[in-house]
């Protein structure tokens, strides 16, 4: 009986031992206890994300923030994220100038209503100003892309940072500047998404951002 009672309390210890939280070897960090994502708070915090960077909230449910296998990592995705970004306002920004004030410069026959017609119309009427503009967006990426390689090896240089900075905020509270950094990516992300909706409502409408926008409160008015 003793024995039995012995083999039951051995037999108790392994099932026990199978279920308990697996811990990391040299560390002992529990598992159950990991850092949790802010904005997947169901899922761990991504380990690189670590909430250094403006605007890092953990949100990485591909693991994009880990792969480094091909020569992409953070470094590269946190730049494409602000270029991204800065662009993505600049365009937001485009269309609904031009959809409020009419055609842009060299344009005056064009009668488009959306940015994705307009763009049509623009490259049948001056089709150099599209090849030039091609030829400006890859001497800028050469450029971007040596300035990125360079800081990315010398790890001098943040991401997106090319020194541009005419109302002197860096100099100012350090506090203040991040705050400012955070709002840039904010309003980045933001302004592609409103840019791919601007592009989407241009391909399956005949109207702009701005006429589906007054559209939908003259439809939805009381």
């Amino acid at each position: 009986m003793m024995k039995f009672a012995a083999l039951s309390a051995a037999l108790l210890a392994g099932s026990a031992a199978a279920f308990a939280p697996a811990q990391q070897s040299g560390r002992g960090v529990v598992s159950l206890n990991a850092e949790r994502s802010k904005a997947l708070p169901f899922m761990n915090r991504p380990p690189l994300l670590d909430g250094s960077m403006a605007g890092d909230v953990g949100f990485d449910p591909l693991g994009l923030s880990s792969i480094d296998e091909v020569g992409i990592d953070l470094y590269w995705l946190r730049e494409a994220e602000i270029k991204h970004s800065r662009v993505a306002m600049m365009a937001v920004l485009g269309m609904v100038q031009v959809e409020l004030f009419g055609p842009a410069p060299g344009c005056e026959p064009c009668t488009a209503k959306n940015q994705v017609d307009a763009f049509g119309q623009f490259w049948d009427l001056h089709p150099q100003y599209i090849a030039f503009g091609v030829i400006f967006i890859g001497i800028v990426e050469m450029i971007s892309g040596i300035a990125t390689t360079s800081g990315r090896e010398s790890g001098e240089r943040e991401p997106g940072d090319f020194g541009f900075d005419p109302l002197d905020f860096g100099s100012g509270d350090p506090a203040k500047f991040e705050r400012l950094k955070a709002q840039e990516i904010a309003n980045g992300r933001l302004a592609m998404w409103a840019a791919a909706g601007e592009i989407m409502q241009g391909m399956t409408t005949d109207e702009g951002a701005v006429g589906n926008l007054v559209s939908s409160l003259k439809d939805n008015a009381f």
